[in-house]
């Protein structure tokens, strides 16, 4: 018999912009005031849906509003939505990294949680003291955390630096060894936020291989936050889609992508930029442009030839880069790469100050029309990511089948390779 594990009931979260607490001592002495006398913080009664890509008139946004839903033991559940739909609000509070302004949340079980890269990490600590700490923190005995402790190395891969403090591993590292704590502690309910984009690609497959061994072979109850819809599709089994704080949809995982997918999560005045997930902290990205456009909606056209890509931004450090573009479907299937850098060691040597990347990228031959949904990545390969943008483009392709250009190349990995020009 199946039991609800995770409840929300009625749940909001609201800020105030550019300021901590109300902004004013007046504010809070009228919330104080609400408090004493039983009534309603009157601060609720204001505010106005989180929709970044307008400019509003009110202080007050609520990042989320009246999320009802609950979560039964067992259920895999993929939240999906655009960037500031208040995914990750939703899992910290389930986390209580925050706490709701209004509504509750019920939870039976211990939560592990990875939101953001190094979460719950001291830096000053060693990877084996981390790893004790984050158990003793859900609640489990040294000796149980010691019995996982071969297994959580092995899994992450770190163990050269076990005894290493973190605060010298790579954002990558962290990942993983952020991961494997969260997966093999044993808890009841695992929270996965997209930080595991930071992630190769190995690890990356490794990661999903492992949360669909913890909900389907030992029952466990699994959050997944994701913009890549393949993998959502086959880990999850039911779906929540969020936009501007809300809920706008609920169901199967099938239905809940179609809906995604339909509901205008493309706002053709989004900006590419605005849909950067990660980079490094020592690099500042000042415009990117796919396609002629800063926009994250535009066209190829029946008869253009190439696609163009310009990253214009500053490193605080020299760094070993080459960009990299990933072309998917709109159900989050590759179907063709440009990596100049991956394939053919075309790398560039970027000093300490300003930069402006620009690349030429000749379209294949045969071109159908449909919507190709592009991944944007800055990378040293097989050494370190300096900036990962999923999902930063859509290109809806008019479709051609003409002389230009060169023959499909197919790689090993059955992507279609693309060349630079």
């Amino acid at each position: 018999m199946s039991r609800k594990v995770i409840e929300f009931d009625g749940v909001g979260k609201q800020y105030v912009l550019g300021t901590f607490g109300t902004g004013t001592l007046s504010h809070d002495l009228n919330r104080w005031w609400a408090r004493v006398r039983g009534k309603e913080d009157p601060y609720l009664k204001v505010g106005e849906v989180n929709d970044r890509t307008k400019k509003g008139d009110s202080r007050f946004v609520w990042a989320l509003k009246d999320i009802s839903f609950s979560v039964e033991q067992g259920d895999v559940v993929g939240i999906i939505g655009k960037n500031g739909a208040g995914k990750s609000t939703l899992l910290k509070i389930l986390s209580r990294v925050t706490s709701p302004t209004v509504g509750s949340i019920k939870v039976k079980g211990r939560i592990a949680s990875l939101l953001e890269v190094g979460t719950g990490f001291h830096p000053e600590m060693t990877g084996r003291e981390n790893i004790y700490m984050n158990g003793s923190i859900m609640g489990m005995t040294r000796a149980e955390i010691t019995r996982k402790l071969d297994e959580i190395v092995d899994f992450a891969g770190v163990e050269k630096y076990l005894d290493t403090p973190v605060k010298r591993y790579s954002s990558g590292m962290i990942v993983r060894l952020g991961f494997a704590i969260a997966a093999h502690l044993d808890p009841e309910i695992l929270v996965v936020d997209e930080v595991l984009a930071v992630g190769d690609a190995e690890f990356q497959k490794k990661a999903i291989g492992k949360m669909h061994d913890v909900a389907n072979g030992q029952g466990r109850t699994v959050l997944f936050v994701s913009h890549n819809m393949a993998a959502v599709k086959s880990l999850c089994k039911t779906g929540v889609v969020m936009k501007n704080g809300g809920i706008e949809y609920t169901g199967d995982i099938e239905s809940s992508v179609s809906h995604y997918l339909q509901i205008g999560n493309h706002s053709s005045e989004e900006k590419i930029i605005d849909r950067i997930k990660w980079k490094k902290p020592s690099i500042t990205i000042n415009k990117v442009v796919i396609n002629g456009s800063e926009k994250a909606e535009s066209t190829i056209l029946s008869d253009q030839k190439t696609l163009e890509v310009e990253i214009i931004g500053h490193t605080d450090d020299p760094i070993t880069t080459d960009v990299m573009l990933v072309f998917n479907n709109k159900d989050g299937m590759p179907l063709a790469t440009f990596a100049p850098g991956h394939y053919y060691g075309n790398l560039m040597k970027l000093p300490a100050g300003d930069f402006h990347i620009r690349k030429t990228i000749e379209l294949p031959k045969i071109l159908t029309r449909g919507y190709l949904h592009v991944d944007l990545l800055m990378h040293h390969p097989m050494v370190e990511y300096q900036l990962k943008a999923p999902e930063c483009a859509v290109l809806e392709t008019q479709g051609f089948q003409s002389g230009f250009g060169s023959a499909m190349n197919q790689n090993d990995n059955g992507l279609i390779g693309l060349d630079e020009l």
